[in-house]
């Protein structure tokens, strides 16, 4: 029996390791038979972000000390944020941080084995990339690439190094989510014929950073280094601080919420990306200067690949301007079969929806109702507003484990290609109006017969 919220958290994420890896969960003892386990293992900070602050530091701390972790150095081009990362950490490990004008700066400590990346959504590809390149292990968080030639990028990287890299798809690591993969890959469950993801808020705020936004001066912060690889305009603090909001610095709904959904139907299908995807939407209700979305509706196709396959397609519904759904929570994951339903939302498999004696018997069938199945109650919180739960604590823990006993993690550098895919999918049908496909032979994107580029 669990008897305290730290235990609780700890096995929650050796359990989650083991049940995705195949391979046994360690404990804190079993970390000082392994050669080095005694050695500290230092981690730098890249971008101290709202994410980082929120869901990294409760997680890192309900573990550095069984994992013999540290963090040393903080890396953020902005002044301001730079000194409050450097604070931050100071207080909560009671030794002093390393504040660092850049990346460059922070890889010049030679005792950095790892970093934690919550940058904006653009600059994580290439966050990721420099990261490997220096040798160090990686917690990216989501989306992983906005465009084709970032991901393929920080695909070969990644893999051309050897380094542990974890996405931050914290659902990979939930043990209701683990439960589902296992009984849709046993069969049990039927074929897939239809997924419905919604994710839905009420906020006008949401993304929004306007006291941040009036602190923010270019000569406090590295403008053309914000930038990296996309187009030179001139300073913009809204662009920088509420990135979210504006393309090409983010695709708004989908990288932030479509990939943690559309992720965990490449999990259980093993499918790598849609065939096509075909999108509806727009800002129709907070006109203040955003470009992305408050609205976003994209059905998704996978498969058939030909005559003997089985294909089904994935309704994404977000809203940010009414949270409510029918008899739930405003998000929700809901999987269905020929024999019912699997819903995440109440963690339950039923016969709703399954083919009745009824209709089938008038076919010369016989019924197909899968039976009640409760799934484990630990789940990842379906509010949208996502930080330090136990799941994101579970998540971050086994990237530590799996930086000390060096097996993949459980959502590796292949997860985060293949949920960019179908970002970069929605957000080109979304700017386009076309109905969007991916050539597998040249890894692209393609928006009315045409490579799509931002």
């Amino acid at each position: 029996m669990i008897n305290s919220r730290r235990d609780f958290i700890k096995k929650a994420g050796l359990l989650g390791a083991s049940m995705y890896t195949g391979t046994h969960a360690f404990s804190a003892s079993s970390y000082r038979r392994i050669i080095g386990a005694n050695d500290r293992i230092n981690i730098g900070v890249v971008g101290f972000s709202d994410r980082h602050k929120g869901a990294h530091a409760p997680s890192f701390l309900a573990a550095y000390k069984d994992l013999n972790f540290d963090i040393i150095a903080v890396s953020d081009i902005w002044k301001l944020r730079r000194e409050e990362g450097a604070d931050f950490w100071k207080q909560k490990l009671g030794h002093a941080i390393k504040p660092c004008l850049n990346n460059e700066a922070m890889y010049d400590i030679k005792d950095i084995d790892a970093v934690f990346v919550s940058t904006s959504d653009f600059q994580h590809a290439i966050h990721t990339i420099e990261a490997v390149h220096a040798g160090k292990d990686v917690y990216v968080e989501k989306p992983l690439a906005d465009t084709m030639e970032d991901a393929r990028a920080v695909l070969k990287a990644v893999k051309d190094s050897k380094r542990i890299v974890q996405i931050g798809s914290q659902r990979r690591s939930g043990l209701n989510y683990f439960a589902a993969n296992n009984f849709i890959k046993s069969g049990k469950f039927g074929d897939i014929v239809m997924v419905e993801l919604t994710w839905n808020v009420n906020q006008p705020g949401r993304w929004r950073r306007p006291d941040l936004v009036a602190k923010l001066k270019e000569e406090d912060t590295d403008w053309k280094r914000f930038l990296l690889n996309r187009p030179y305009e001139p300073f913009n603090a809204r662009h920088y601080l509420e990135y979210r909001l504006f393309w090409p610095y983010s695709s708004g709904i989908p990288g932030q919420w479509l990939c943690h959904q559309i992720d965990t139907v490449h999990w259980f299908t093993g499918l790598p990306h849609p065939r096509s995807v075909v999108v509806n939407g727009g800002n129709y209700l907070w006109k203040d200067g955003r470009e992305n979305a408050d609205t976003f509706t994209a059905v998704f196709d996978y498969g058939p690949l030909d005559d003997l396959t089985k294909g089904f397609q994935v309704l994404f519904k977000s809203r940010q301007t009414n949270s409510g759904v029918l008899n739930g929570e405003e998000v929700k994951e809901i999987y269905y079969s020929n024999g019912g339903t699997l819903n995440l939302d109440t963690n339950n498999i039923s016969a709703t929806g399954g083919l009745t004696e009824e209709y089938a018997s008038a076919m010369g069938m016989k019924a197909n109702l899968l039976p009640d199945i409760s799934l484990n109650n630990i789940r990842v919180g379906t509010a949208a507003n996502t930080g330090g739960d136990v799941v994101t604590m579970a998540h971050i823990r086994n990237w530590m484990e799996c930086v000390r006993n060096r097996k993949e993690p459980n959502a590796p550098i292949e997860a985060g290609y293949n949920h960019s895919i179908a970002v970069i999918m929605a957000n080109a049908a979304y700017r386009t109006g076309e109905r969007v496909i991916f050539d597998d032979k040249q890894q692209e994107v393609i928006a009315g017969g045409k490579v799509f580029k931002y």
